[in-house]
This record gives C-alpha cells, sequence and structure tokens, in this order.
C-alpha cells in the first residue's frame, strides 16, 4: 500500500471540505454519518476553515488522512478527545479521560486496500500516545444497520461497550434506530 497517513493542514480546509462533502453522498452516508450532504454543503467557509485548523492542531481533536501517491484524499478519521469533565457531544458522558472516533469514510475506490486499517492504526496509536490526558479507551458509535462497518470494527479490536443511543427520528414514518458503541480499552 502507497498511501500516507497523516494529520491534515489547516491550509487543507478546501480538501477536508470536499472529502466530508464526498462521503455524505456515499450510498451508506444515512447510516454512517449525522449530518447531511445538504447541510454540509450550505456551511460557509470560515465553518470549514475552523474545523479544520482544529482538527490540525491537535488539541482535543485530530483529523488524520490517507493520501494517495498522486496526492488525492481518499479516507479519513477524527479523533475527539473526551473527559468526564466536558459536555456530551454525543452518548454517554465519558467516565474516563477517552479517545472518540468519528467522521469514518473510505473512498470506494480504495476500499479492501488496507486503508481503514492504516487510519485506524495511526488515530488509536495517536490517541494512546497522549500523556494529558492519558486516554483509558477509546470508542466510536456504528448504526446498528451498518453491519459491513460494525465487522471492520470488531476485526480492528473494537468490542461493543453495550450502551446504545437512539438516532434522531428524522421524520413521520421513520422508525427508532440506534447507534451502537465500540471500544478498546487501554491494555
Amino acid at each position: 500500500m502507497d498511501y500516507v497517513m497523516r494529520s491534515v493542514r489547516a491550509e487543507e480546509w478546501p480538501l477536508a471540505r470536499q472529502l466530508r462533502l464526498d462521503a455524505l453522498q456515499d450510498p451508506a452516508a444515512p447510516v454512517a454519518f449525522l449530518d447531511s450532504y445538504e447541510a454540509a454543503v450550505a456551511r460557509p467557509d470560515a465553518f470549514w476553515q475552523d474545523r479544520t485548523a482544529a482538527a490540525a492542531e491537535g488539541g482535543d481533536v485530530r483529523q488524520f488522512v490517507a493520501e494517495s501517491p498522486e496526492g488525492e484524499w481518499v479516507g479519513t478519521v477524527t479523533v475527539l478527545i473526551e473527559r468526564p469533565e466536558d459536555d456530551v457531544r454525543f452518548g454517554e458522558p465519558a467516565e474516563v479521560n477517552q479517545g472518540h472516533l468519528v467522521g469514518v469514510f473510505v473512498r470506494p475506490e480504495a476500499r479492501g486496500a488496507g486503508v481503514a486499517d492504516a487510519l485506524f492504526r495511526v488515530a488509536v496509536d495517536w490517541a494512546w500516545s497522549l500523556s494529558a490526558p492519558r486516554l483509558e479507551r477509546v470508542r466510536l458509535y456504528v448504526h446498528e444497520d451498518n453491519p459491513r462497518a460494525a465487522a471492520f470494527y470488531r476485526r480492528f479490536g473494537f468490542v461493543p461497550s453495550g450502551q446504545r443511543m437512539a438516532v434522531p427520528v428524522q421524520g413521520p414514518g421513520d422508525r427508532r434506530a440506534w447507534e451502537l458503541e465500540y471500544v478498546i480499552e487501554r491494555g
């Protein structure tokens, strides 16, 4: 595999924006993201600039991308740092310092080439490398109707915690669905 895994840089916000928009147009997007293409495309450039700068600096968030030999971004994952005293972004409040993986996406043409494994390795290794705060676990949520992603997470070493969160119902007639929490504990 000739892909490079690295952190985004603040000035790369147009690439980060485009990768997110592409992810939101993927057929799996309705069960993979709590965002919509329509909402994301309407956000101003300043939103994407701020978001990418925050993810590049790596304080409480770090975005990693997989870059092809030709310079194309083919995948991404973001790590959010969560502490017990923080406001809850999604899911149950943190009982310990933890990383939360979000925004996982690999372009269809790069799937099956080890990109997701490499992105997860760099993201989880970065989470474990932190000393302040020292993280005790890394978690993520997966929609109950996304078995392909769940199988990958289990293969990588994540295990279901038993926690689940209701997905907001989008419209009349939509059934209640669940996001299931998966975790890796510090060994």
